[in-house]
């Protein structure tokens, strides 16, 4: 009795999961407009970024449960590439201006 009380204690609603497809189903159509639509430059590949994150985030805490784990679970998952891509974003940031000092001196 006791492990079945536990099992459906872990029951989510089936509808959360149907609405969430047909939001994910809804963001890639957004994503195949962007081609469509023939979006050029900064915007074209702001939308495609935004629109992959945003299904990303909806897999990952829906589909994968995050979104009813612990804190210090989540924590201890999204940290680490957070701080990874917190490093990659002071990297570029050093190799523009690494590279800008070379084309101002070296020509």
């Amino acid at each position: 009795m006791e492990h079945q009380a536990n099992t459906e204690g872990q029951q989510h609603p089936i509808g959360i999961y149907f609405k969430i497809w047909g939001l994910l189903f809804v963001l890639s159509a957004c994503s195949y407009l962007v081609d469509y639509l023939e979006f050029q430059g900064a915007v074209r590949w702001t939308l495609i970024l935004v629109f992959m994150f945003l299904k990303a985030g909806l897999i990952v805490a829906v589909f994968m449960h995050m979104i009813w784990e612990r804190i210090a679970l989540l924590t201890a998952i999204l940290m680490p590439p957070l701080c990874i891509l917190v490093l990659i974003t002071l990297m570029a940031s050093e190799a523009s201006y690494t590279n800008l000092n070379r084309l101002m001196f070296f020509q």
